[in-house]
């Protein structure tokens, strides 16, 4: 049979190559983006894969016989948020389960959502650390061997490809759960998959999908944990096996009697009518604390609990383990620096809803302080400028403002209300000079970048 892989760029590369393997398929290759190197592709010629150009799907499209087309039916696999004119008959994430298929045998919890995904998959991380679990996030790829974190990976995409380049990397050892951040949906191999979100309903496809329509995909999985705002808004006509969480009573996972702080939250979790994956129904609740400063990381926790009942894990130990998750870095963390509590929250995905999420944690602490920039080009979801320094603008004028880097020296000449532009690597000492007592760092990257620094 014949096929044809689309973007080397996101996970096509090593898509075409798994393909290349099966001795029925003859593997054609679209570079769309022109970004894989000479190396890779030579790898990939190698195994026989042939490399074509735009004019190949035009010929697809219209059905026209050439030399490099045979006339008959091709198997079209491109990213859900490839826009082209050819009939897509398969995403990678569904080609992605093709190939694995009948070779996962273990458990798998897959994640994807707007925000909040890492958070999730390393509260899940916490849960189920006892099976040896495999981990792919966007932190990279790593193994839990005997309570020791092994990593495997640091530098790695969570394309749906990544799933298979991950596997690989495990076989020395022995998994008992895999755990996996997947952009933009499911491949559908999940025993639970999860939605932890639809904060922004971004466009995706040059304005063709959006977030919600991609993150569809997750609906092939075994058991829905979703937020209950996004079921209600986007996928409410799914009658499948879901359960959802939420702040709202209607939830069958909800939160009450939640009391913040930044060190430790507590709360109660109520369940109703939970359905697990041995076919049990539970009605029941108990009371959690754990890291959950604000809102949006209570709804975080309560994906983690939702997820670990689905998969019939007790509450006691669920109850046990997420005492101890305080946070990580690379997302939501706090220190202190000479007596001031710094809250930090590194993220490449940074947009408009997590920064008024983030200030509203600080909001009544005595003297608080602002610092925020990052980079640009980070994610496939830019940051909406216009909205980001309209809220800035109106921030209480008891709270300090420092901009920093690329992304802070862009907007500086638009925000209307008193603020200081600063070196980062001096940001934090300045706010301190400034009198702050509690410091939010809102940096839109990489935490591997700024570690560096």
């Amino acid at each position: 049979m014949d096929v044809i892989i689309i973007d080397m760029t996101h996970g096509g590369a090593l898509i075409a190559l798994k393909f290349s393997e099966i001795e029925e398929y003859n593997v054609y290759a679209f570079d769309i983006y022109n970004t894989l190197s000479t190396q890779k592709k030579s790898v990939l010629v190698e195994n026989g894969v042939k490399f074509v150009e735009k004019d190949f799907l035009d010929e697809i499209s219209t059905n026209i016989d050439s030399k490099n087309c045979l006339n008959k039916e091709i198997l079209v696999i491109a990213p859900i948020h490839c826009n082209i004119n050819s009939k897509i008959h398969m995403t990678h994430h569904d080609a992605v389960k093709l190939l694995l298929k009948n070779k996962i045998k273990t458990p798998v919890i897959e994640v994807t959502g707007v925000k909040g995904k890492t958070s999730v998959i390393w509260m899940l991380k916490e849960i189920f650390k006892d099976l040896n679990p495999l981990i792919l996030s966007s932190l990279g790829v790593e193994v839990i061997k005997n309570g020791e974190n092994i990593i495997l990976k640091t530098d790695i995409s969570i394309t749906p490809a990544s799933i298979i380049e991950a596997l690989e990397l495990s076989k020395p050892y022995k998994v008992g759960i895999y755990l996996f951040e997947t952009s933009l949906g499911g491949t559908g191999l999940a025993d639970v998959g999860i939605i932890t979100n639809i904060a922004e309903n971004y466009s995706i496809a040059s304005g063709e999908k959006n977030a919600s329509q991609a993150k569809l995909q997750m609906f092939n999985s075994k058991i829905i944990v979703c937020d209950f705002d996004a079921y209600m808004m986007y996928y409410s006509h799914k009658k499948v096996k879901i359960n959802t969480f939420g702040i709202d009573t209607k939830s069958t996972v909800y939160a009450s009697k939640i009391n913040y702080s930044l060190d430790k939250t507590n709360f109660t979790v109520n369940i109703r009518g939970l359905k697990t994956k041995k076919g049990k129904i539970l009605n029941t609740s108990f009371e959690i604390e754990t890291f959950a400063p604000a809102q949006h990381h209570v709804l975080n926790t309560l994906c983690a609990i939702t997820t670990s009942l689905s998969l019939d894990m007790p509450t006691n130990h669920i109850i046990k383990c997420l005492k101890n998750f305080k946070g990580f870095k690379g997302r939501t963390s706090i220190r202190t620096y000479q007596d001031v509590k710094i809250i930090e929250e590194i993220n490449p995905g940074i947009n408009v809803t997590a920064i008024k999420k983030s200030v509203k944690m600080i909001e009544n602490f005595e003297s608080p302080a602002v610092i925020f920039g990052g980079k640009y080009g980070i994610t496939c979801e830019d940051i909406d400028e216009k909205a980001t320094i309209e809220f800035l603008n109106k921030l209480d004028k008891n709270i300090k403002l420092l901009l920093v880097d690329e992304l802070g020296k862009n907007i500086k000449n638009l925000i209307k209300r008193k603020y200081k532009y600063t070196d980062f690597n001096n940001a934090i000492k300045d706010a301190i000079k400034m009198n702050s007592k509690t410091i939010l760092l809102i940096y839109r990257s990489n935490f591997s970048d700024i570690s560096k620094r």
